[in-house]
């Protein structure tokens, strides 16, 4: 019998590893149970805020609008053919997570903020940032406020079960300030509190104070946003952990739509640009050149259903939240990385 050298065993094995790794490569990703569910209902469950204009709320026909409901709708366009196939689950902060452990939804797109202590312990996983923001504070503009260390001693109303009441706490004493927290539950119960005068100043994201001021102020004119922004608040979907397919595909779609503004593809070009880019980018992404979705457990015109429906990034941007509509807002660090801002997908290849 001829016994191997050592050495020549090495390289027979890394010749087997290498040719298992290229094997594995070229597999499509297995259906993992959520997907397997989705598919099976042919619905997406997706956790929603009760009501923040902008980010996810229903008018009074029920129709669900806003950034966080777009991602689903675009991930139901993805997976399933059609961005209608989602059924929203409005949630209050407290209610969110245990939604999502149980299973009761599939993802929580719900302007939730990505930390240490969520992403370690829940048994969740952060996919992708949609939206970068901070915590900031609103006043009357009445009283004169025009700096959030003003506020010494000063009763603030804040939604229990966020990262939101925390920094609250934490502002406080930094600074010495003192400032007397009054705790609400649910989102209309705070805001209603300080509407009514309950409450020195109203403290949430930036984005939700202009949320809030936009639907619920009698006139926005009368509350002020303070300029500081007191945490970062990288907002965006979560999905449970362990079910690695689903996560992918998650992820992917936002990177997606945010890679499709970077390279200009919209809604209303994307087929001309299937039929006559020659770019290798987007024809990537638009399925023309390469059949990204197999390695998804999806098929190759995944993205390009995605965008149909949404829009890319920036569209989504623009008709939900953007400088024409009542929020007003600017894309500050939500613009693109070559333009300023944070917003940074990876690539589709």
């Amino acid at each position: 019998m001829t016994h191997l050298s050592r050495s020549t065993a090495w390289a027979h094995a890394s010749i087997l590893a290498l040719g298992l790794g290229t094997a594995l490569l070229s597999l499509p990703a297995l259906a993992g149970k959520t997907l397997d569910a989705i598919k099976q209902r042919d619905q997406i469950v997706c956790g929603v805020n009760t009501g923040l204009s902008g980010f996810g709320a229903a008018d009074s026909q029920g129709k669900w609008t806003g950034l966080d409901v777009d991602m689903c709708r675009a991930m139901a366009a993805a997976v399933l053919g059609n961005p209608d196939k989602v059924r929203y689950v409005p949630l209050s902060a407290p209610q969110r997570f245990t939604a999502l452990q149980s299973g009761e939804i599939d993802v929580l797109s719900r302007n939730t903020t990505f930390t240490l202590t969520r992403d370690a312990s829940l048994g969740l996983s952060q996919t992708v940032v949609t939206y970068y923001d901070g915590q900031g504070f609103m006043v009357p503009t009445k009283s004169g406020l025009k700096s959030a260390k003003q506020l010494k001693g000063a009763t603030v109303c804040v939604q229990s079960g966020t990262t939101t009441e925390k920094n609250l706490t934490d502002f406080s004493r930094a600074n010495k300030l003192d400032i007397k927290p009054v705790v609400f539950e649910k989102l209309d119960a705070s805001t209603a509190a300080y509407f009514a005068g309950r409450c020195k100043a109203y403290t949430t994201d930036a984005s939700g104070l202009a949320s809030i001021r936009s639907k619920e102020a009698k006139d926005p004119k009368d509350h002020l946003i303070l300029p500081e922004l007191i945490s970062k608040e990288p907002l965006g979907p979560l999905v449970r952990r362990g079910d690695d397919e689903w996560f992918a595909i998650v992820k992917w779609v936002i990177y997606g739509l945010i890679e499709a503004e970077e390279y200009g593809i919209t809604a209303a070009n994307l087929e001309q640009l299937k039929a006559d880019t020659t770019d290798p980018v987007i024809g990537r992404i638009l399925g023309k050149t390469d059949d990204t979705g197999k390695l998804l457990g999806l098929d190759r015109e995944w993205m390009v259903r995605a965008i149909a429906a949404t829009g890319n990034y920036g569209e989504i941007f623009e008709r939900n939240v953007g400088e024409k509509t009542p929020l007003a807002l600017k894309r500050g660090l939500n613009a693109q990385w070559s333009k300023g801002g944070l917003q940074y997908a990876m690539p589709i290849r």
